[in-house]
């Protein structure tokens, strides 16, 4: 049961937290715009497509920086309460350290059960618009999905490659296909570029060879232009590097399943983004702690020195996830590792201050 002492705590954690989002939020969305506004004007943008890119803009914002907004608020009112002297009541009056951090965890549990809604279903919905509408309009002509040695197997049997591809017109250049049975190569499919027919699902193969492996002799196929049918679609071969971000907890562990057979290149940046649906809302326990820690205490410099040393080690805990995750995309760095050494780290830093703290 709540305690007068646990609401007024608790009140204020969930008070002072959606304040410093209400604040920092519209600063996010007047800077974003002030950046671009000439693209926007200038590809005549519907005024109801602008509005929304911005709402998406707010969930993606928020979600994204959730850990260090709460950080800085709980820092706020606790170094308040510090420098009021309410904090020295509290345990004058015989409740203890640790019964003082109950309504802090209550709080924290609230903001990790709204943060793993966010980025389990809300944050994807949010990114996906986010980043059509950037491409759409703001970045003309740059393709995300435009790759050099494309390299994937679709299926159990069949293996493709592709030189380079554009996803402007859906084309590619020197495709090749391998279908096996087993460990045997039944034939083999080539040409110097390929099409995609939206309007048929088929593809157009340009100076078509095709070897069928004999058991003595090999047969060869040779056309100037083939159509016919594979199964897969362009998308499929070249996923934009942000689709991790654009899929659901569900999506995303089907899609990954999927990436893993086709031996994409891409799936530690898809674990990545899997492993952060979790570290993420976790780590609002620990930055929680750590500012009570060391906003807890009444100071000579006041509020600011508090606000001071928050940021410092804000700015460390975004530096270590960014640089780890970083590692993990572009190495065989453990993504699990990569993603949860941050929060193990100072998680650490936490029971050490809140020693001290209780000291």
């Amino acid at each position: 049961m709540l305690t007068i002492i646990d609401r007024y705590i608790l009140k204020k954690y969930l008070g002072t937290f959606l304040m410093l989002l209400l604040l920092f939020i519209p600063i996010g969305i007047t800077v974003n715009l002030a950046e671009k506004i000439g693209k926007i004007l200038e590809s005549e943008v519907p005024l109801i497509e602008v509005i929304t890119y911005y709402g998406y803009f707010t969930i993606y914002f928020a979600n994204l920086l959730f850990p260090l907004f709460l950080f800085l608020s709980v820092i706020w009112f606790t170094s308040k309460m510090a420098n009021n002297t309410e904090i020295v009541a509290v345990l004058s009056s015989g409740i203890s350290f640790y019964r003082f951090l109950r309504p802090y965890l209550i709080g924290a549990t609230i903001v990790c059960i709204g943060a793993l809604v966010m980025g389990m279903y809300l944050a994807p919905m949010a990114s996906k618009g986010y980043n059509e509408f950037s491409y759409r309009y703001l970045k003309k002509g740059k393709s995300d999905r435009d790759q050099a040695n494309v390299y994937r197997q679709i299926n159990d049997n069949d293996v493709i490659f592709v030189s380079s591809f554009n996803a402007a017109n859906k084309s590619g250049t020197f495709f090749t296909l391998e279908h096996f049975e087993g460990n045997e190569l039944e034939y083999k499919i080539s040409a110097n570029r390929i099409n995609f027919n939206e309007a048929d699902s088929t593809y157009t193969l340009f100076n078509y060879v095709k070897r069928e492996i004999g058991k003595e002799n090999d047969v060869l196929i040779t056309k100037s232009r083939f159509d016919t049918i594979f199964p897969f679609e362009m998308d499929d071969l070249t996923p934009v590097n942000y689709i991790a971000e654009t899929l659901n907890y569900n999506e995303l562990n089907d899609f990954i399943d999927k990436e893993l057979k086709r031996g994409s290149s891409y799936i530690n940046r898809y674990e990545v983004v899997r492993q952060k649906r979790w570290s993420l809302p976790v780590s609002a326990y620990i930055l929680t702690l750590i500012a009570v820690a060391v906003s807890s205490k009444k100071r000579r410099g006041g509020m600011g020195v508090n606000l001071a040393i928050g940021i410092l080690i804000g700015m460390v805990f975004v530096f270590f996830d960014k640089v780890f995750g970083t590692m993990a995309e572009q190495s065989d760095f453990s993504p699990f590792v990569a993603t949860w050494f941050p929060n193990i780290i100072f998680g650490v830093l936490a029971i050490y201050l809140l020693y001290g703290a209780k000291r």
